[in-house]
């Protein structure tokens, strides 16, 4: 009877020692696990920077927005304000195509305020905006871009080129 008893006591030591076990590699694999993800959300927060700064510089040399070959050579990061001014407004269907919810340029370089272009005011403005959805946005993302077009003194033509910030948001579709 008493070595039944003992036996008894030892299984069940043996059970709680195995409980234990297998409690304790659970913690650390817990720990383990917390560890691992912590930094998991600023991960994902520098992977959409760098995702909206390359769909910035994308659209920047764009077809649509860049330079090309009429300013001499092809230039990179450099937008052609007057290809702007034809497509602004009629730029809304490659809004679902691009992902993006609004679409600003805004002068440097001379600084003419807050004076929103239009065709009336083109060479005397601030701010071409190109696209903007009724939606809530992102904050924007920004490169700063050559802003060029070409002007004309004495009969002579030449290129103008001013430094600008080239702004896309994105919908805040949380």
């Amino acid at each position: 009877m008493i070595k039944r008893k003992k036996a008894q006591l030892k299984i069940q030591q043996m059970a709680f020692m195995l409980m234990a076990v297998t409690l304790f590699f659970v913690m650390v694999g817990m720990f383990i696990l917390v560890f691992k993800f912590s930094g998991l959300k600023e991960s994902a927060t520098l992977i959409e920077e760098k995702n909206a700064m390359l769909l910035v510089t994308k659209l920047a040399n764009s077809p649509e927005f860049s330079c090309g070959e009429a300013f001499g050579s092809n230039r990179i990061n450099c937008i052609d304000s007057d290809k702007v001014m034809m497509l602004k407004g009629k730029i809304a269907k490659y809004s679902e195509f691009w992902g993006v919810a609004e679409i600003k340029i805004r002068k440097i370089y001379p600084n003419n305020e807050n004076i929103i272009c239009t065709p009336g005011n083109y060479g005397n403005c601030g701010i071409i905006e190109v696209l903007s959805k009724d939606v809530n946005k992102l904050p924007p993302a920004s490169n700063f871009v050559s802003l060029c077009k070409k002007e004309s003194y004495n009969d002579e033509f030449y290129d103008k080129c001013e430094l600008a910030r080239f702004m896309v948001s994105s919908e805040d579709k949380r």
